[in-house]
């Protein structure tokens, strides 16, 4: 996916607006909402046996004053379980449950029955400390490695990874600010990946705002008509012909600009607003796919999917609907996984790859970067392209070990039938490099920058004659031949109908 600026210039007046937004992300129901705690009685939560928010607050209120009195310090800590939605998708609610009661015995066990502690969301636990920050760290650092080992659950040995911020008292606040404080940190170590703590700073509020401020305003983006699609094509890399074009997601806000879906994806997934976002792009980009059918060029169109997306039970089913509405033919739509999606070992996942199978409808593996380990994993899956990642591209042309990698995916590709995508290409000794080496496809700003789907037909026109002019003997460095494209989407040609 291509990367746009974050924000414009006027994004700091609408940030300084979140900041006094009163955004208690804790009252909200978070994204693991099924696994979400059962009716309390008296302030205690009934299924992992701890105090609610509404008990903990109070505690925690008068722990605050009475260290400031006494001058001292303490710390909160905000304790996330990692993964939970996805043990939710695989395995339903009930086993999502008995993962977080076991996660909340284990933590009880850990630090005993005299600290406080609590169910304060979903996935969620609060924990003071009347200790300084460098107990509180040590004691954060303690438990992410406890949780390293398996849990144990109904005999099934799993392993549930821990993202903890803490903020300090009274330096950083009581009460609920102190509680937002120590979550805004704990919600940086998840965007970091997990598996980790980090206390609070001014750093991590500017950024926590910047977010708020983004879930809020990217709930209107579809209702207010602010998304739009912009497609990237690709050419073969033996004809110079358009293959397919990729289509490119965009947020265009009144006050933030153009902002990088790098940036609200990743925000979108975590407040439950990617399959809104998601079913709109599908959506548009099959509309479009079936507006260039009825002007007469059957031109694949490759729409990212993310892994909130795929797992999703109706996923399939809504495709087909899409499809069917549209009238394109499933071999018009190419879906792209991510490598980490589409190598989750769930059931939800094999669940999806089985449906998507049974609709004729391809996966490419986006940003591949993991060699043939990697392919023996996808082996079994409706999988027929490989996305090599921009990151080994843009060091195919200095690297030893980029294009000892790629030649390994090509190899590994060749007896999978598989064919390979060299993206984000952008000098000609990545694309020299990348044609050498067998790639049978090339994406990038030297081949192409996104543009409007009326472009597409301008530049597909005369693209291999404009081309081969910057491609002096191309045909001395011809990739293998790649696998056939769908029937009726030849992967090496386009034809424009006037």
């Amino acid at each position: 996916m291509n990367i746009d600026p974050l924000l414009s210039a006027g994004a700091a007046a609408a940030l300084a607006v979140a900041a006094g937004a009163g955004a208690l992300w804790w009252r909200r129901r978070g994204p693991v909402q099924a696994a979400a705690a059962p009716a309390a009685v008296s302030g205690v939560d009934a299924l992992t046996g701890l105090p609610t928010l509404e008990r903990f607050e109070p505690l925690l209120t008068e722990r605050v004053i009475a260290v400031e009195k006494a001058g001292r310090d303490g710390c909160l800590l905000v304790i996330g379980v990692d993964e939970l939605r996805l043990l939710r998708d695989a395995a339903g609610a009930p086993w999502a449950e008995r993962v977080l009661a076991a996660a909340a015995a284990n933590l009880r066990a850990e630090i005993g029955a005299s600290t406080p502690l609590a169910r304060i969301d979903a996935d969620v636990f609060g924990l003071w400390l009347d200790a300084p920050r460098e107990a509180g760290e040590k004691l954060a650092h303690r438990l992410v490695q406890l949780f390293d080992a398996p849990l144990t659950v109904d005999g099934h040995a799993l392993v549930v990874p821990l993202s903890i911020g803490l903020a300090l008292a009274p330096e950083h606040g009581g009460g609920p600010r102190l509680i937002s404080r120590a979550a805004a940190a704990m919600q940086s170590v998840r965007r970091s990946g997990g598996h980790g703590h980090a206390v609070f700073d001014s750093r991590i509020d500017a950024n926590h705002n910047e977010e708020l401020l983004i879930t809020r305003e990217l709930q209107h983006a579809v209702v207010k008509r602010q998304l739009e699609l912009f497609f990237q094509p690709r050419i073969d890399a033996t004809t110079l012909q358009i293959s397919a074009v990729e289509a490119l997601l965009r947020w265009r806000h009144p006050t933030l600009g153009l902002v990088s879906p790098a940036r609200f994806i990743p925000v979108a997934e975590r407040h439950g607003l990617i399959e809104t976002i998601g079913g709109w792009a599908l959506d548009a980009a099959l509309r479009q796919a079936a507006a260039w059918r009825a002007a007469g060029v059957k031109l694949r169109v490759a729409v990212n999917i993310s892994g909130v997306q795929f797992r999703r039970d109706d996923f399939a089913h809504r495709l087909e609907r899409g499809l069917k509405a549209h009238n394109v033919p499933a071999e018009g739509l190419l879906c792209e996984l991510t490598q980490t999606a589409a190598m989750e070992n769930t059931e939800a996942t094999r669940r999806a790859f089985e449906r998507l199978g049974r609709l004729g409808v391809e996966v490419s593996i986006d940003d591949f970067a993991a060699g043939d380990a990697g392919l023996a994993a996808l082996s079994h899956q409706p999988v027929r392209e490989l996305q090599i990642d921009r990151a080994t591209v843009a060091a195919l042309a200095r690297s030893h070990d980029a294009r000892a990698m790629v030649e390994s995916a090509v190899r590994a590709a060749r007896e999978l039938g598989l064919r390979v995508v060299a993206e984000g290409i952008e000098t000609e000794a990545q694309r020299d490099a990348a044609v050498r080496l067998g790639c049978h496809q090339l994406q990038g700003y030297l081949i192409a920058r996104p543009m409007s789907a009326r472009a597409v037909l301008l530049w597909a026109a005369d693209a291999a004659t404009t081309l081969a002019q910057s491609f002096p003997g191309f045909k001395d460095t011809l990739p293998m031949a790649a696998p056939p494209a769908a029937a009726g989407f030849a992967a090496t040609r386009i034809s424009l109908q006037r």
